[in-house]
């Protein structure tokens, strides 16, 4: 194994993607996964994900920056890469008057020491599939169907883009116990999902990807734990916010009040919840309603959204003005 390879199988440094017209999808885009992890990018609708994937895949060139996957270059050593990854696009496209299981013996032919079909297809629950139709498949069944083609070749890199959009409950479960597996037989996955319970609970590190740019990255507690904890309760009848301890002491940083419901903010959770349960307890008052929970990653993924939005437009505005002046 070469010494590159050790630590970091995907490095990308200042990747830059521009489309026809000028548009630039990703700008300086930088992070890197290590071996054996499974790393999520996250980001609403054109914030670069797809863009970014496709150029660690090796289908396009980047217009500046550079993307090593497993030491190369996944585009100029394409040939090289590709047999020791596994692609699983957001739509495969596959032909849909071939069964599952011809579909598969196809993919398989143009994959270097493929897994035979049938153990592909049963790992992601496709085995009762193999006679029918793609066209007879569901949305849910479809995308298993491509998750299994990309591990035909039991890739070292698996990348998913969207893998369980459009499976039900079930399917989605057993797509993310699948990804453990994965994991800890030791593939990297680098994984694109609109869903944040998904990355919360697969991925080991994320970056969240805003208009191009990476806005916040670390692992799922990281990102969340830059965003306050949250406690409300209805104030006893008689009490007023007044009576509360100092909210100052408590650690609290930030409040409102919806007529008798009292939520407060903190960055402190268990100081603050400490102190106002000892405060009630010495009161002989009981809290209903009483919720204590700490920031979720959607919550963070919204207020990233929002800082950033608000941060680019200040900046354009400014911009503004200097050249009106």
């Amino acid at each position: 194994m070469d010494n590159d390879e050790h630590e970091h199988v995907i490095e990308v440094t200042g990747l830059r993607r521009v489309y026809g017209g000028g548009f630039e999808a990703v700008r300086g885009v930088s992070f890197s996964v290590r071996r054996g992890e499974v790393f999520a990018l996250l980001g609403t609708n054109g914030a670069g994900k797809t863009s970014t994937v496709e150029l660690l895949e090796g289908l396009a060139r980047p217009a500046g920056g550079q993307v090593r996957v497993l030491g190369h270059d996944p585009c100029a050593d394409r040939a090289v890469v590709r047999p020791r990854t596994g692609v699983m696009l957001q739509e495969g496209g596959f032909p849909s008057e071939l069964t599952v299981a011809e579909t598969a013996r196809m993919w398989a032919g143009c994959v270097s020491g493929a897994r035979p079909e049938s153990d592909v297809l049963e790992r992601v629950g496709l085995s009762g599939k193999a006679g029918v139709r793609v066209k007879q498949l569901s949305g849910g069944e479809r995308r298993r169907l491509d998750l299994a083609l990309a591990l035909l070749g039991d890739p070292e890199v698996l990348f998913l883009d969207e893998p369980t959009t459009g499976l039900d409950a079930e399917g989605r479960q057993a797509t993310w116990q699948l990804v453990r597996e994965l994991r800890d037989a030791g593939t990297t996955v680098l994984l694109t999902t609109h869903y944040l319970e998904e990355a919360e609970d697969l991925a080991d590190r994320l970056a969240i990807l805003h208009e191009g740019r990476i806005a916040a990255t670390g692992t799922p507690a990281e990102v969340t734990a830059a965003q306050p904890s949250r406690i409300s309760f209805r104030l006893p009848d008689g009490y007023f916010l007044g009576d509360l301890p100092p909210l100052g002491e408590l650690g609290v940083i930030g409040h409102d009040v919806d007529g008798r419901v009292v939520r407060l903010r903190t960055r402190e959770l268990q100081r603050a919840a400490t102190g106002l349960l000892v405060w009630a307890e010495r009161a002989g008052l009981e809290l209903r309603g009483l919720d204590v929970r700490s920031a979720s990653l959607e919550e963070a993924f919204l207020a990233i959204a929002r800082e950033t939005s608000a941060a680019r437009q200040a900046a354009r505005a400014e911009n503004e003005q200097e050249y009106a002046a």
